[in-house]
This record gives structure tokens, sequence and C-alpha cells, in this order.
């Protein structure tokens, strides 16, 4: 068989045979652009091509049909004049089948149809002597990544620091001597086959050895490693044609890579440049000068260029066509007004000298459409039940096509790389507003996590306490071994930072007395832990001695916890709780010894039944113990309590044992929520969205300790509220209720959950949903006979009306951190002040406003921070940008130096607290937002970074793709 004279246009196309050597991904969709122009194609396999990528799953979907009329394996012991022999045989047996003579097909080209056959197909078409590259001397490498910079720094342009070896002492003093990071790659793989940055010595040694023991891409072994300086800047990749060295720009791209999820590089999208701007003219000639030096005068290619602060520098040059299945040839083709692409610009370059010549030297400018690749990008992880936002994607104006990159079943993880990323899609529009609109509905749709619906799992519902942040005990259902953070109150790295330049915020408060002389009475305070250490030190401002009640089985933990803003508290005497109420009552009059009990408050959750009923038991102010009273704490007995009041309450059972709740359980609307009757706060309160996560939290919550000790003793199974949670805070005397605050929860869905906090913000007491919760508020604690003292309702304004989720009889926790901020709001005081008079002034208790003034004296809120990154804190800067802002009164948080932080899925997982505080409004605003970009910009937390791979684009193989009909040509 003969072949035919590479410079002249065939005459005969259908006996002109073109060798496509390992045609897969975009070397399929060359292979079927040159078919259409009426050649045969033969595909010839390269030694070691791993069957993967001569599977279906490499060939483009556009591409299923295309057929060879013959397929040549390279055997392994074959030369190359074997392989030459192999392929006229099977040209002739071809030929044969048609009725033709042997020698019917002539070898009019030989190219390459993906990276793995670059080599063999140089060697091929300098053997047949047709257009070629050639394999000599200094080219005959050209595919080597070391060899490529070698030859660029020969002919005097910018090139890479580098060093390879076979062995990693070859390379260790070049390691030694650059500064890290750098890059490991294996000097002859497929685009960014194994090339991974490396941040330290000896992950640059393991991925050495890592290199030189597994199985590249393509099949085959790496036998060299080629260590790299890591290029800083923007990446971008130049599309060429080239004939006779003859180059003409089929398209610039430049990467869209951001920092997200704690990655510095994650891929957001390729977007065309045009070929008249600054960086294009920057480019385009330094790549020419590299298809010089590199010897490739014919055929496609596309070089990985970054524009260092030096100016452009090779990362590689990938001597074959752009990959990605040539997904990007729709959008191309439009911005060249419909004429070509990089894939008819091949078939041109290798097959039609005229056509190729008619081409332009660059692309037109401005480019004739506005398009991009959107890299799909994921804030959430979980199994997936349905892909909701593909649907909606693919009826976007500018949707051209579309590649998931998950399916249902499969599991999706937060994108941290191209890996996993879970898709991409090319947009394309006349109207550069419709393209931009389309492309921000995707971002919100990443943002929202509407990409995907998950299968449903156990959802904690826990709202903010000191617990949350590093304090007191794990939620039920967690251990230790769970989270890195300790969780202990004296652990060393729990880090609590006051604002120590807010004047306003130091303040005194007046001391107010309730009789001739407070120094000879005495207060009891049971379990003063959080808030309620608030309130001793606000009794003892007033001259008045505590004495601490610990009740039975109170966690010597939380004994410790004291808030910063109280320091040391000295009482003047700590009781523990006795075996009965007589004996009890007793030790505490003998701790009083001289001194007269004039109050009993409780100071924390498990604290209260028994100030209830010790207040009862010494005859000061109380809400008492008896009857429907007995039990107003349980959350059972709260709704049971409202409902005979005639107000609106949950529908919920309780029980002992599963039994008792399981017909509720199989008849209720799911989720459900799940808790112990008796607990602190939201401790153990979990959203199960089915029977199964359900019975199993149920028996959970009967095998843990509850977060103040004991173990809990009934289980309560309540309808699912829907609407915005609200928080009131009120202080009681006689009957008499004031309200102290109102403030809404701000969640959101982040991360792959429903219900994230982001922050605590005070509500206006004259808008119409505050007069609302006011009034439903007041009604509960009638309701419950809540009295006298302090309390706060967490209430949630469903459909219906305001529905109680639960009443807390007692202060507000978070360790009273929204002190300064109530106080700034309303003037002057907070409920800690005003629970103290309550109980010991009258006068200052009559005083005090039914409820805050509004407007509000200041703008403040509470800002819950929210990890989208995973990983080991080594540095904090983020805290001391925060310390820095104008509004800044308090930070608390649990993550510090040497902890694990998490992506915040509830609260648990949360970051820290913060308390922001101005004057000014518009402040506040600028202060939240920047504390919202510094989270979204991973600027929080500096983390210990470690090896990723880095994966280029154009070698990531697109399954399941879905095309806008008629948007392909």
């Amino acid at each position: 068989m003969s072949s035919s004279n590479s410079n002249n246009t065939m005459m005969n196309p259908s006996q002109s045979l073109i060798l496509m050597v390992d045609p897969y991904s975009t070397g399929c969709m060359v292979a079927q652009e040159i078919s259409k122009r009426g050649y045969p194609i033969m595909a010839i396999w390269t030694k070691g091509i791993a069957p993967d990528i001569k599977s279906i799953t490499h060939i483009p979907i556009s591409c299923r049909d295309l057929t060879y009329i013959a397929q040549v394996d390279d055997l392994p012991k074959w030369t190359l004049d074997d392989l030459v022999k192999g392929i006229n045989d099977a040209a002739s047996k071809a030929a044969r089948k048609l009725g033709k003579s042997d020698d019917y097909y002539t070898i009019a080209g030989c190219m390459a149809g993906g990276e793995a056959g670059v080599d063999m197909a140089d060697l091929l078409s300098e053997k047949l002597g047709v257009l070629s590259n050639g394999a000599q001397g200094d080219f005959a490498n050209r595919r080597d990544k070391k060899v490529q910079q070698d030859l660029v720094r020969n002919a005097g342009m910018r090139a890479v620091r580098q060093s390879c070896g076979e062995t990693f002492e070859e390379v260790e003093e070049f390691l030694k001597s650059e500064t890290f990071p750098v890059v490991l790659k294996p000097t002859d793989s497929a685009g960014s086959d194994g090339v991974k940055l490396c941040h330290t010595m000896e992950e640059a040694k393991e991925h050495f050895h890592h290199l030189l023991t597994v199985e590249a891409v393509n099949g085959g072994y790496n036998d060299k490693v080629l260590c790299q300086e890591f290029l800083r800047g923007k990446e971008y990749v130049v599309d060429h044609c080239s004939r006779n060295g003859l180059h003409k720009l089929m398209m610039t791209w430049v990467y869209d890579k951001r920092l997200r999820n704690g990655s510095q590089f994650v891929y957001f999208g390729m977007l065309p440049i045009d070929p008249q701007s600054e960086e294009a003219k920057v480019l385009i000639p330094y790549t020419r000068g590299v298809l010089d030096a590199l010897g490739m005068a014919h055929g496609p290619s596309h070089g990985e260029i970054i524009i260092t602060k030096d100016g452009p520098c090779l990362v590689e040059m990938n001597c074959r066509a752009h990959g990605a299945d040539g997904n990007w040839a729709p959008l191309a083709r439009a911005l060249t007004g419909g004429k070509y692409s990089q894939i008819e610009g091949t078939a041109a370059c290798y097959l039609d000298d005229e056509e190729f010549q008619k081409m332009p030297d660059l692309p037109p400018s401005p480019l004739q459409a506005h398009g991009l690749e959107v890299n799909l990008v994921s804030y959430s992880k979980g199994k997936v039940k349905s892909m909701p936002g593909f649907d909606v994607i693919k009826k976007l104006p500018s949707f051209v096509w579309l590649s998931p990159a998950a399916s249902i079943g499969s599991n999706v993880t937060y994108t941290v790389d191209l890996i996993t990323s879970p898709g991409a899609c090319v947009l394309m529009n006349k109207d550069e507003k419709v393209l931009q609109r389309d492309l921000d509905f995707i971002r919100y749709l990443e943002e929202i996590n509407g990409l995907f619906i998950y299968e449903t799992k156990g959802e904690s519902l826990a709202r903010p306490t000191a617990a949350t942040f590093g304090l007191g005990s794990l939620p039920t259902g967690k251990k230790a071994s769970d989270h890195k953070r300790n969780m202990s109150i004296d652990r060393p790295n729990l880090l609590r930072i006051m604002s120590q330049d807010r004047p306003e915020l130091r303040g005194g408060l007046m001391k107010r007395f309730t009789t001739v002389d407070a120094s000879k009475e005495v207060v009891i305070v049971v379990d003063p832990y959080s808030t309620g250490c608030l309130i001793v030190k606000e009794i003892n401002s007033r001259g008045y001695k505590v004495i601490a009640l610990w009740t039975k089985g109170f966690s010597e933990d939380m004994k410790k916890h004291v808030p910063l803003s109280c320091g040391a508290i000295n009482y003047h005497g700590e009781v523990t709780e006795g075996d009965n109420l007589g004996e009890t009552t007793r030790d505490l009059y003998k701790a009083a010894g001289a001194l007269r009990i004039v109050a009993c408050i409780c100071g924390g959750e498990a604290g209260v039944d028994a100030a209830d009923l010790l207040s009862e038991r010494l005859m000061v102010r109380t809400n008492g113990a008896k009857g429907d009273f007995a039990n107003r704490r349980d959350k059972k007995v709260q709704q049971e309590l409202i409902k005979a009041a005639g107000m609106r309450s949950v529908r919920q059972a309780a029980g002992k044992q599963f039994s008792d709740v399981e017909s509720f359980l199989r008849s209720e609307h799911y989720p459900v929520v799940l808790k112990p009757t008796d607990s602190a706060g939201t401790d153990g309160v979990k959203l199960c969205h089915d029977f199964d996560e359900a019975k199993e939290h149920f028996e959970l919550l009967f095998e843990v300790e509850a977060v103040n000790g004991g173990y809990n003793t009934e289980v309560l199974c309540q309808e699912f509220l829907r609407g915005k949670e609200y928080v009131i805070d009120s202080v009681s005397r006689d009957g008499e209720h004031k309200t102290m605050a109102v403030w809404v929860y701000d969640k959101r869905a982040a991360n792959g959950a429903a219900f994230v906090y982001f922050g605590m913000v005070p509500i206006d007491t004259a808008s119409l949903e505050a007069k609302l919760l006011i009034k439903y508020n007041n009604q509960v604690l009638d309701a419950l006979g809540m009295k006298n003292g302090a309390s706060h309702g967490e209430v949630i304004l469903t459909p219906d009306g305001p529905c109680l989720v639960e009443m807390n009889c007692r202060a507000q926790g978070g360790d009273g951190n929204w002190r300064p901020l109530a106080r700034a709001l309303t003037g002057g005081y907070s409920q800690v002040e005003a629970c103290v008079d309550a109980y010991l002034d009258k006068k200052s208790f009559h005083s005090l406003p039914k409820i805050p003034c509004s407007p509000a004296k200041a703008f403040g809120q509470e800002v819950i921070l929210v990890s989208y990154v995973d990983g080991d804190v080594i540095g904090t800067p983020g805290y001391d940008d925060i310390k820095e802002l104008e509004s800044f009164v308090f930070l608390e948080t649990g993550v510090s130096i040497g902890c694990k932080v998490e992506h915040t899925v509830d609260l648990l997982t949360s970051v820290g607290s913060v308390i922001l505080l101005h004057e000014d409004e518009e402040v506040l605003k600028q202060d939240i937002a920047k504390i919202r970009e510094m989270e979204k910009n991973n600027e929080l937390f500096e983390l210990k970074q470690s090896s990723r791979m880095m994966h280029s684009v154009s070698t990531i193989n697109f399954n399941n793709l879905s095309l806008a009909e008629g948007r392909l040509e």
C-alpha cells in the first residue's frame, strides 16, 4: 500500500485512508469530521492503552455511530515495521470486503486522536511519508513535559524551574532549594494524569514514589517524575491548528478558578478571551514561539499557559486537540460566527491546504456570541435521591449541553477539585444579559443546594446555647471522638474575646436595694451557670450574698461554665441538693447562718423544678409547684396546658417506651421532631424524616446522658412546625409580664443542611409580628402559671399563627453574651437586671416599660459563624479581622489553632458567635457583610494544606451528556 504526498489536497477522499492513533474523547469528534468529508478511517491503538479508554465511556455521545474500516492493536512484541505491516494487511482486508483490490486504499494522513497516541502518530507519519512533525533529534520526546520546558528555555523563553529523576535522590536537592508548594507529575502522561500540588517535602517524597508504582491513566507505568516550581497567576488554554509551521489561533480560553470549600483551586468554568485583548496579545505570540521551539509544524495543539508576574510561562503543550470530549465545539463555532472550531481546523490542516489557508489567523474580534463552559460546584454532600436542578438548567435560554458527573444513587460531596465537581454545562446566547442571568441562576442553585435532593437523614434542631461553640457537654448522641474539638469548659483552646475599646459597654449598673440592709440578706440561685452567673453578679452588685444550690447529678463541668464577662464568682456558700426537700432546706438555712433568705431564683435549666419547689418551701416569691404546674418544665405538659387554654399547640405524643408513641409516628406527616420531655433547651432534639429514623432516635435518647447529667425518662414526638422561629425574652412579677426583647433566628440552607443558624436578630417591638408574638407569649406564661422570674419562649409563626415550641422558665442562655446588645437596644436594661428587679426591687420593676422602645436605641445582632471549609486549623487570621470591626463587641469560638474545622451543617459544627453593635445601621450591615465574605472566601482560618491532584479540565471525560436541540450547529 502506498502513501500520498501530504502537501496536496486529496482528489479522491474515498480511497484516501486516514490513520487515527488512539481516537478517544475529542479525537472521535475529529474522526467524525474527517469521515463527513468522505475519508475512510482506521483506528490504531498503541501498546498498553487502557481498555477503558477504548470503551464507549470515552466516546462522545455524538460520535456513537462512528465506524472505522478497521482497528489495529500495536501488539506488545511488534516493532514499528510490524505495525506498518499490520496496518497494510488490515487495509487490504477491508478493501477486499468492498470487492476492491488490496491496494485500493492510499494512506493520506496520520494523526493523534488522544494524548497517548502523540508519539506513535509522529513516528508513523514520518515512517509513512505523510504530513508529520517528525520524531528525530530534540523533537523525539516533545510530549515529555521536562523536554518541553528544556526546549522552551533553550529558545530563550520563560520556562519553569524544574528537576527530573528516576529516583528521589535525583530531585532531592531541587526540592530542598525550591519554595513550596511544588508540582509533581509524570514526564509522560495524559494531560494532568498524576499531577499533584505538594506543600511539604514529606508530601513530595510520598507522591514521587507513588507515581513510580501506579499505572498511568492511558496504561503503562511512569519511569520518571518531574518536579516543578508552582506558577502563580491566571491559567489560560490557547488552541491552535498548524500546517507547515503556519499557526492559526482557534480560540483562547481562561480558567475561572476560585477559593471554595477550603480548596484554593476550584474550577468554576472556562471563558473565551477576545483575540484582540491585551492578555491574548501576550499569549498568542508566546504560544506560537513554544510551538516552533517544540517543532510542532502540523496539527492541532492546546497550550496551557499561566501569565505570571514575569510574563507568560508554559505549563505544558498538549500536541493534540483540546480534550473534554470536544463539548466546547458548539460554543467555539458560535464565537467564530458559526464557521469553525479546532475540530474543523484539524481536518483542514491535515487534509485541505486551500481550506486551511483561507482560515483567518485569529478568530473575529469582537467574538460573535457570548458563552462559556460552566463547571458546577457543590456546597453540600449526600446520597442523591433526585436531580431537579439539572432539569431546570436544561430549560435555561442559554443552555447548549449538560453533562452531570452524578446520578441518582451516587454520592455527592463538597467540590474541592474537578473530580468532585458534580458536572459541567455550556451556556451560549447572543444576548450577554440573558447569558449572565442564566449563569447567575446556576450559581444561585448551587448556593441553595438546589441541584440535588438527597436521601434524608436525621437532622439536629439544636438552637444556639453556650455549649454550641465548645462549652459544656456534647449533644445527645455525640461522642468526644466524633470531633477533634475538646468540649470541656476549661480546655486550653477555648477562645473568648471582648472588645476593650468600647467604653459604652463597660458602664457600671446602678445598685438598687429592696431592704434596709441587703448585706444581711442572701439569695439562693439554683444551678448558676451560663447567664445564671450574670444574674449572680448582678445580685452581688446590689449588696446581697448568694448561695449556689447545685441540683443532684449536676455535672462538674457545667459548674465551671462561667461567662468571660463574669470573671471570678465568690459564693457565700455552695450546697448540693439533698435526698429530699427537707434535707435541702435545712442545708440552705445552715449555709445562710444569720443571713435572711429573701429569694430563690433559677440560674439554669436544670434548676427550674428545684427553684419552684424550694421557693415555695422557703415562702419567698415563687411560681409554685402544685397541681398542673408541678411539671411546667416538661415539654409535653407545656403543650397540654396551652391546648387546654384554647391556644395553638403542637400535635404530639409522649412515652416511656416506643409502643406508647408508635401509633402517632405512623399517622403523623413527616418529618417529625423527637426530644426528651425534660431537658436543657435543645439537648437531644432531632428532626427525623421517616419512621425508622424516629424509632432509632427514640431508643438512643434512653441510652445517652443528658447534657446536664442524668438520663432521659420519657421522649416526646411532635409535629414539625414550619415557619420563622422567634425568641421572646420576658420577666414577670406577680403575673405581670414585661417583654425584654424579641429575636428571630436567621436560619438558612447551607452546606447541604436545611437549618443552619446564621445569627439571632432583634425585632422591632412595634412590628406586626412582634405584637402577635408578645400577646401569644404572655398568654402562654399565664397558661403555665409562670408568675415570677425570667423566661424565654421559643415560638414559630406558622400559617395558623404563633405556636409554642417550648417555654424555658429561666433567662435566655448563650452565656448572656447578648446582654450588652440588649442593653444598648433598650437604652440601659436587659433581662438580667429585670430578673433581679422582679425578685428584689418592686419599684424598679414597675418602672420598666411593658415592651422595649421602638425604634431601638442602637443596631446590632448576634452573628453565628459558618464554615464552608474542612481541615486542620494552623491559623485564625479572620478572628483578628473581626476584632477590628467597628461594631465588634464579643467573639466566642471553640475553634482555634490545632482544632479541626468542618463544614457547618448544624450547631455542633458552627465556628462560633460574634456580637456586633453600633449606633449606625450602615456600619453594622457592612461589618456583617464583611464576616459573611470572609466565610465564603475561606478567610477565617488558615488550614493545613494537603496535597491535591491538579486535574486539567481538558482531561475530564463527560458522560450522560444532555444536548439542547438545534444548538449544535
